[in-house]
């Protein structure tokens, strides 16, 4: 029966993001929310200039309004995925209004997106520690878990920091952001259920739901952008998960695709500071791929296939050790 109500959860989620695109994507083109295009991107992006962004707000309302209507009871661990989701997306939403207004490619700055997302962290940790969250990290493949105490919520912190900025860095291309989100959120949803924490599990569900309902309008050619409201809430809702599920080192295996975007920008600008030498045409590691002749849609269903691998990783070291 659970695994019917999830099945449901999920097909009304896509749904509701498949009903709500032709709402919303004439809705910000005659808003003139379009995207604007960094000039030291690729020069084949420049074509996407003007696409309609801050579809995000597409994802977070079907993921909304299928959670709302499934969830067994409104806890604290409801509020926990409700708040990193929809807090972190409104970052994001402000970050993207403001490029908008202002015509530009950069938002809030880099202290106000800082000071925002740990805002949304530190109302989390609050939660956490009322509803008695266990401050333990297991270890992944052992019956071992290390007693953190008051450090736990200072990894909370660092989760939500990093998680959150390594999926935005991931969406640069039609369809990357969305398919792999939906790959990671399937592992966490497996997890969740075998492990009976039915509000992450339905709000993965619902999540898988509302991310391949947005994919319909935003794989290649995409018709829409999600902008920082979908990327920064997905990875709100995506730290929110694996912390309710005990999962916190699992994150980085099933996330392996976000943690190789994020850790090629480093390594770039590491090493060009130290040595004055690129290792990258371009970072993130997707730019890479197309300059070096990679069509967009290939990059994209190849790091699908890498996401699939490290999900895949991910549920045997949680269940097959």
């Amino acid at each position: 029966m659970e695994l019917t109500a999830v099945l449901i959860t999920m097909g009304v989620s896509f749904l509701l993001a498949v009903i709500l695109g032709p709402l919303f994507i004439p809705l910000l083109r005659r808003l003139k929310f379009g995207q604007h295009i960094r000039e030291d991107g690729p020069q084949g992006h420049q074509k996407k200039k003007g696409t309609p962004t801050m579809g995000g707000t597409i994802i977070l309302l079907a993921l909304s309004l299928a959670f709302l209507r499934f969830a067994d009871d409104y806890s604290l661990k409801f509020y926990v995925l409700m708040i990193a989701v929809l807090g972190f997306g409104l970052v994001g939403f402000l970050d993207d209004y403001i490029k908008i207004v202002f015509k530009r490619n950069l938002g809030l700055t880099a202290r106000q997106k800082l000071f925002g997302q740990l805002l949304v962290s530190v109302i989390i940790c609050v939660l956490l520690y009322q509803m008695g969250h266990s401050t333990d990290l297991p270890i992944p493949g052992t019956n071992v878990s290390i007693p953190l105490s008051w450090f736990y919520y200072v990894l909370v912190i660092l989760m939500f920091l990093a998680t959150t900025n390594a999926v935005n860095i991931t969406d640069g291309l039609d369809g990357l952001l969305a398919g792999t989100s939906a790959i990671a959120f399937g592992a966490f949803a497996v997890i969740a259920l075998v492990g009976t924490e039915h509000e992450a599990g339905f709000f993965s569900a619902a999540m898988i739901g509302a991310v391949l309902g947005f994919l319909v309008f935003n794989a290649h050619p995409a018709k829409v952008f999600m902008g920082d409201t979908g990327s920064l809430g997905i990875g709100g809702g995506l730290a929110a998960v694996a912390i309710l599920t005990k999962t916190e080192i699992l994150l980085i295996v099933i996330g392996g695709v976000f943690v190789l975007e994020m850790l090629s920008v480093i390594l770039q600008v590491i090493s060009f500071k130290t040595r004055g030498k690129r290792i990258f045409k371009m970072s993130p590691i997707h730019h890479h791929f197309e300059l070096s002749g990679w069509t967009e849609w290939r990059v994209v269903l190849t790091l699908w296939i890498v996401g699939l691998i490290f999900a895949g990783l991910g549920l045997f070291l949680h269940e097959g050790l």
